[in-house]
């Protein structure tokens, strides 16, 4: 996780305002001094008194804290950051606004909502000159660089004295990207040398390839790829406290959200309310996970093919019922997953549990298929997010690459860009079936 840190500042330093403390310093003159100044001068107020310190102190508070989020959230692929400034920005400011509300603290709406408006452009601003797919990255022919998917931003180094050249004369503005496990001929290995001594970053193609596609891409199960065979276990056990303390604290909410949907669907179509299978679980355990109903009640012969081809869902599956379809999208048949989360058998964030005959199947045509169970399954994930449902094995172990990123880079922050990312999966009804 330090590693892949280090890389995505490497890969953003080159701009002026990539600097953190910079940030910091633009978020506070212009998100929350130059609206204060303004709004004071308009208003003919003083900054002492008691409901402008107040409110003054709340939006400086959420200005430093969307600074932080969208920081450590740039440091995880896949993170479209002009995606998530304004849900970020709102979040934070509505968090304040509950402060607020709680401490009962005098306050100036006015002021509150210039500082919003502020923030949430500076934040725009800053995130669109510094995000990562600005940088050009110099790719060094060689071994397996061939891997990368050729983007806008990918120069290829034609020669050694081009690359030479572009040392020697300062012409690189990014960083230079290579198969460094490659047998180089000597004059490579000694101008990658030169580079990184003249502070250019120089990256194995990997590293870059599983920042820019949020796979880990695998040859064997090894801790030199995964950094570690056992994942964070002082964040998965805070993670477990969240998740039960979350589920009790929305359990209201929760409970009657579900009694609605309950009613809707024993109106829209005959069977039970409930679906319940069997899923590979945490640790490869097998356990029960319970959902909403959303396709018409069928017989399934009891034959492996049978049931691996019932367990897949497919574009435009006439199975479904027309409330199975809304709540599909909207993923709210996931809802009822409360429960397992509460036994401890489920995560609000992980890889998504699998039905018993797909992932036996799964487990017998890629290897290492099972340790993505090393990590409790969540009701989202980051495969869910970046790729949707899977119809095959090919797409499975795409599905399985994501699964990896998550385990080796499980974190509060990845688990916070995947939440933001569902809300717009939500909106959206991208990979919902």
């Amino acid at each position: 996780m330090l590693m892949q840190q280090a890389e995505t500042r490497a890969l953003q330093r080159n701009h002026p305002l990539s600097s953190q403390a910079v940030q910091l310093f633009c978020y506070l003159l212009l998100g929350i001094a130059l609206p204060t100044g303004l709004w004071l001068l308009g208003r003919s107020e003083l900054i002492d008194e008691p409901y402008v310190v107040s409110t003054l102190a709340i939006v400086t508070c959420a200005s430093i804290a969307v600074w932080y989020i969208l920081s450590r959230l740039r440091q995880y692929a896949k993170a479209r950051l002009l995606s998530y400034v304004v849900p970020v920005d709102l979040l934070a400011f509505a968090a304040g606004a509950a402060l607020i509300g709680v401490l009962r603290l005098p306050y100036s709406i006015g002021l509150f909502g210039s500082c919003l408006i502020a923030t949430t452009i500076v934040s725009y601003v800053l995130t669109a000159i510094t995000r990562l797919g600005n940088k050009s990255l110099y790719i060094v022919p060689g071994g397996r660089v061939s891997e990368m998917r050729p983007r806008p931003e990918h120069v290829s180094v034609a020669s050694l004295d081009e690359f030479e050249n572009l040392v020697d004369q300062g012409g690189i503005s990014g960083s230079v990207i290579g198969d460094l496990h490659f047998d180089h001929p000597p004059e490579w290995e000694r101008l990658f040398a030169k580079a990184a001594l003249r502070g250019i970053p120089v990256y194995h193609y990997r590293q870059i390839l599983e920042l820019e596609t949020g796979q880990v891409r695998i040859d064997r199960l090894s801790e030199n790829v995964l950094g570690s065979l056992i994942p964070n276990l002082p964040y998965m056990a805070a993670k477990r406290a969240f998740d039960i303390v979350a589920t009790l604290l929305f359990g209201p909410i929760l409970l009657l959200a579900m009694a609605t949907i309950a009613i809707v669907i024993r109106l829209d179509s005959k069977g039970p309310v409930l679906f319940i299978q069997d899923r590979m679980g945490f640790r490869g355990e097998v356990f029960r996970m319970v959902k909403f109903r959303t396709m018409r009640e069928r017989t399934v012969s009891e034959s492996v093919a049978a049931l691996r081809n019932d367990a897949m869902t497919k574009d435009d599956d006439d199975r479904i019922t027309r409330v199975g379809r809304f709540l599909r999208k909207v993923r709210l048949d996931e809802l009822p997953q409360a429960w397992n989360i509460l036994r401890g058998e489920m995560s609000w964030i992980g890889p998504r549990p699998e039905a018993i005959s797909l992932s036996e199947w799964y487990e017998t045509e890629i290897p290492f298929y099972s340790y993505r169970h090393i990590v409790r399954p969540g009701l989202t994930g980051w495969a869910q997010v970046n790729q949707g449902h899977v119809t095959g094995v090919d797409t499975a172990t795409d599905k399985l690459r994501y699964d990896f990123y998550y385990v080796k880079n499980i974190s509060l922050w990845l688990d916070v860009l995947i939440a933001l990312k569902t809300l717009r999966v939500v909106a959206g009804g991208f990979g919902a079936r």
